[in-house]
Formats: C-alpha cells, structure tokens, sequence
C-alpha cells in the first residue's frame, strides 16, 4: 500500500484525529493552526485560524460539524468545521480537551492535573474531579471512549486513570514506572493502550537494546511498532 505523504504544518505535529466516518483527518501543530484533510487522498480542505500559541488537541463532534481544539494560548476554541469560523472560546489552562456525551459538554485537561467537565454551548463550568483521587502532576493525555460514557487520562506522575464521563467518579487506576505521555482506547474492544502496556513496552525496549543497537520491536494487542531507539511516544490514534 502506497503511503499517503499530507504537506501543510510548519512546524511539528502534535495530534491527530479521525472524525465517525473516518474520511476527515484533523491534525494540530506548534504552528497554531489545526488543518482538516481527506483521508482518501491526502488533499488538505482548510486550516482553522485563531490560536496564538501551540495545538496540543482537537476533537471533532459525531455529526463532523463541530470541532474543539486546545492551545498554549490558555485557550480552547470551539469551529464550525465547514466554514471554519470561530463559533466560541474559553479562557482554560489545559493541554487536552475532548467532547463529553451527545456534544453538550466538553471534558478538559491540563497542566494543573484537574479534569473538568464545561457546557458547551454557554462556557460554564459543570463540575471538577476530585482532586484527591485524581492525578498530582500535569495530564499529558485525555481520549475517550466510542460511546463517551468513560475517558482515559495518562500524566506525568506515572500513572493513567479510568473515569466515568458523566459523575467524573474514577474508576480505575493503572500505575507504571515512566510519565505518561499518550493513551488510546480500542474503539471496539474491551480493551485500552495504557501504562501497564507502556510498561511492557518500556521492558521489551530495554531488553532489545542488549540486542539491537538502533532500533526495538514492539507488539501491543497484535499490532506491531518500528520505532529509532531515541524516539519518544507523544500522540496515539486509532483509525476508526
């Protein structure tokens, strides 16, 4: 299969993101403009613009109308991926924001490891973790279920959490010997790409470098990843 190379951001990436349907792709950048793309065939649409600071998330709602990304700028803006027009923002020191259930929420992530649920028509704050159960250093990651009802944060105090989208109750926690820079959930099975894999991965990787000088081989749930011995893991995706 003949590789697809998109050409459009000036400086590096740092997400990406399916829509539903699996035809658009939207990546965010340190160049602070998100970019939408046709998955068949690599043609960029359009670049939402807006932002002054770094793109470090997006998520784009069910219907593939609505698109939210998070920034450096202290700020997450909400478009009308159609037209590309600014529709809100909200002033939130975060890194990550995702949409919570049926759109009408957004779930937000940050630098201050507290996750918080908004409305996402007003802005409003609806409710906040509990800091207690929740993480202690900055929240490098948030993905969330296919159905919404529960999301994925990893952090850089080693650890990732399970929680329920609705009540923010913590449902699980998985605990590794490395920060957490990315998570990923199957979005069809019962299972989740997590720091317990992290830690086998980390395992795999350090027990192949007595072998292999340059490179490492790793399987998570029977897909396999190339990477150089230096590389660092900062986005996962799972096409849909």
């Amino acid at each position: 299969m003949r590789p697809i190379l998109m050409k459009g951001h000036e400086r590096p990436l740092t997400f990406l993101k399916y829509n539903r349907d699996g035809d658009l792709l939207f990546s965010c950048a340190k160049d602070h403009t998100p970019t939408v793309w046709f998955t068949d065939n690599g043609e960029r649409i359009g670049t939402y613009r807006g932002h002054n600071g770094a793109i470090w998330s997006c998520d784009v709602s069910r219907d593939s109308m609505r698109l939210i990304t998070g920034s450096a700028d202290q700020t997450v803006k909400l478009w009308n991926v159609q037209t590309g027009a600014q529709l809100c923002t909200f002033n939130l020191v975060l890194l990550r924001a995702v949409w919570g259930p049926l759109n009408r929420t957004i779930v937000s992530a940050g630098e201050d490891a507290v996750i918080r649920i908004w409305d996402s028509e007003i802005g409003k704050l609806l409710r906040e973790a509990d800091k207690e159960s929740g993480h202690k250093k900055t929240i490098t990651s948030l993905t969330k279920s296919a159905d919404c009802s529960h999301f994925l944060t990893g952090s850089l105090d080693k650890s990732a959490k399970l929680w329920d989208t609705r009540t923010l109750t913590l449902i699980k926690t998985y605990v590794t010997e490395r920060p957490v820079n990315a998570v990923a959930m199957s979005p069809l099975l019962d299972h989740r790409v997590s720091p317990r894999a992290l830690c086998k991965i980390l395992r795999t990787w350090f027990a192949l470098t007595l072998r292999r000088k340059y490179s490492f081989v790793l399987r998570i749930y029977g897909l396999r990843y190339f990477a150089p011995l230096d590389s660092k893991v900062h986005c996962l995706l799972s096409s849909p």
